[in-house]
């Protein structure tokens, strides 16, 4: 992991949308910071949080994550060759059924 105090100020501050942007750590928020810039950002931020957190703790962090949007899940598991069942958001969906499409 590289020290880079302003991988916060380079990502769009609208991915927090629903925190106040300014109080993020980069350890202590690294969850929802990888989380938000998979789902919504570009591939130049993702290749940032790549070089800042590394491959291993991206992989580690976004199977514990207890949501993806299908292609997100889908695009994650492709570049990182991990299997969906290891995603918690993948076997987790696959538990609850919604009652609609029963």
């Amino acid at each position: 992991m590289k020290i880079q105090p302003d991988i916060l100020k380079a990502l769009n501050p609208s991915y927090f949308w629903d925190v106040d942007a300014g109080k993020l750590d980069a350890q202590k928020s690294k969850r929802l910071i990888i989380e938000r810039v998979f789902s919504l950002g570009n591939l130049e931020e993702i290749r940032m949080l790549l070089e800042f957190y590394g491959e291993k703790e991206i992989v580690d962090t976004l199977c514990k994550v207890n949501y993806l949007d299908p292609k997100t899940l889908n695009f994650v598991s492709k570049i990182f060759n991990t299997p969906l069942e290891k995603f918690k958001c993948y076997t987790k969906a696959q538990l609850t059924r919604p009652h609609w499409n029963s």
